[in-house]
């Protein structure tokens, strides 16, 4: 049985010996401990009797038995699945079993959640001193600095409102726009894994573990800082522009007679090779263009004098004039990330089995790459408790005593065996 395909991270991986308990859901989390288990970390996936809910979530092939849909299997690749009933005092004995040889707990549950199951930082702490704990919650954790929202849930999109980036998203006659992804998870979840990796360097240094958070609307304003400082410079809000930069030009988004384009040739240096490849030299020696500060001042003029251009051209005849000249990309639809040779190239389009059914699921791969490393086989996305039983004995548990556990549903395991 195939459950994987190539990638270019090697069995001696950057995080090959690190174990991490990831009692993560839906994407936040998940995204994270995928990441950590793409560059070699052993991730276990402690999930609840009936799972991680976003299993079900959609989209699917409508096969009866599929597993789980696209969702899950995106962001779940490399992990192992444990099921444990943390509502039960065996259950936390088990998972505290566990964290005795972790170097990582990561959750993003609401606040209080693992404390009220005595499982919180502190309990952790005692029982393996050098543990590092990382969570991302709405608005951080009491332990880092009092919020006044602490105790409010938040999803992707209040993170992206609050932290005003929607203010300065979409265009300036239209209500603000979220991003098309959930940037308010995924930029979250990278700045968690930074924090994590230091603090599991410092630990195996010091033999001390730490506790740490990412508050989704901490990140979003890192995310967003343009806005901090323009508006404590000028003391203006920044406005939303469409696609177009508050600073620069050209650099924007301009229609063309199959499309869309970016080009960006904001220096001056960029200027002077685009301008003549649109076969307009004379705008080098015109005072509205020639200098980088006039067409700021410009800007409408300069963008409309591109896009006048660009839509007398298609998108690829565009990217044969410009490409490798100045910075220039169509506006690329899904089915055009599926054929491009960069990204099969660049193992970025990863063909997983989709267990339950007979197809396969493209997802999207690792960008963090390594010279030299040699390949191995990503694994696709966890059966629910696939990995129960072969944990419970890595951590000495007789089978009698797992017989037991299964049992009273304390552990859950998956006996079946998928399609794929």
């Amino acid at each position: 049985m195939n459950d994987g395909c190539r990638t270019s991270a090697g069995s001696d991986a950057p995080l090959s010996g690190v174990r991490v308990l990831d009692l993560s859901h839906m994407l936040a989390g998940p995204y994270a401990t995928m990441l950590l288990a793409d560059l070699g970390a052993e991730v276990i996936k402690i999930e609840p009797p009936k799972g991680d809910f976003i299993r079900q979530a959609g989209p699917t092939f409508g096969t009866q038995g599929e597993h789980f849909g696209g969702y899950f299997h995106s962001v779940n690749r490399n992990k192992k699945s444990l099921v444990i009933d943390l509502s039960t005092e065996r259950g936390r004995e088990v998972f505290l079993s566990l964290v005795d040889e972790a170097d990582a707990v990561i959750e993003n549950f609401r606040l209080g959640v693992m404390d009220s199951m005595g499982l919180g930082y502190e309990v952790l702490h005692e029982r393996n001193p050098r543990i590092v704990y990382g969570c991302i919650r709405g608005f951080g954790d009491p332990r880092t600095g009092e919020s006044p929202y602490a105790n409010w849930p938040a999803y992707d999109i209040v993170a992206q409102a609050m932290s005003g980036f929607m203010s300065v998203n979409g265009f300036p006659d239209r209500e603000p726009v979220k991003s098309g992804i959930g940037v308010g998870d995924i930029f979250p979840a990278a700045l968690l894994d930074i924090g994590v990796l230091a603090a599991i360097l410092r630990a195996r240094e010091t033999g001390e573990g730490s506790f740490l958070d990412v508050g989704m609307y901490d990140a979003m304003i890192s995310l967003a800082e343009r806005n901090i400082y323009q508006y404590s410079i000028t003391g203006s809000e920044p406005v939303r522009l469409g696609n177009r930069h508050p600073l620069f030009s050209p650099f924007g988004v301009f229609e063309t007679k199959t499309g869309w384009v970016t080009i960006a040739a904001p220096s001056d240096r960029e200027w002077s090779v685009l301008a003549p490849l649109m076969g307009m030299p004379e705008l080098l020696e015109d005072e509205r263009f020639a200098e980088a500060s006039a067409r700021g001042r410009n800007n409408a003029l300069v963008q409309q004098t591109v896009e006048e251009w660009t839509r007398r051209h298609t998108n690829a005849e565009i990217l044969e004039l410009l490409g490798g000249k100045v910075p220039v990309g169509s506006v690329q639809s899904a089915e055009d990330i599926s054929n491009d040779p960069h990204l099969t190239r660049r193992d970025m389009i990863l063909e997983m089995p989709h267990p339950g059914t007979d197809k396969t699921v493209k997802i999207a791969g690792n960008p963090i790459k390594f010279a030299g490393a040699p390949e191995r086989t990503a694994r696709r996305a966890p059966l629910l408790g696939e990995h129960s039983i072969e944990l419970l004995r890595e951590v000495g548990m007789q089978e009698s005593e797992i017989e037991v556990l299964i049992a009273e549903g304390v552990i859950g395991h998956n006996n079946e065996t998928p399609r794929t």
